[in-house]
C-alpha cells in the first residue's frame, strides 16, 4: 500500500478519532449512533497509523507532500 496521508491529515484523524471515542466512553453519545461513531473513530486512527486511506486511494487523492528527486543528473 502506497502512503496517501500527509502529516496534518494524520494528526487530524487521530484527534477526531480520539474525540469520537471519548464521546462514546463518556456517555454523551449512546446506542447505535455511539457505536457507529466509535467505529468511525477507530477507522480514522487505524488509517492514520498505517498512512493509507482506502477511500483516498479510490478517489485518487493524496495529501502526502511531493517527493523530492534526490538523484539529479549532473553533466
Amino acid at each position: 500500500m502506497k502512503p496517501n496521508l500527509g502529516s496534518i491529515d494524520k494528526i487530524l484523524r487521530v484527534a477526531i478519532g480520539i474525540a469520537l471515542a471519548v464521546l462514546f466512553i463518556s456517555g454523551v453519545v449512546e446506542g447505535t449512533p455511539g457505536i457507529l461513531l466509535l467505529t468511525l473513530g477507530f477507522a480514522l486512527v487505524v488509517t492514520a497509523l498505517i498512512s493509507h486511506c482506502p477511500l483516498y486511494a479510490f478517489l485518487r487523492i493524496s495529501t502526502c507532500p511531493p517527493k523530492k528527486n534526490s538523484s539529479q543528473a549532473t553533466d
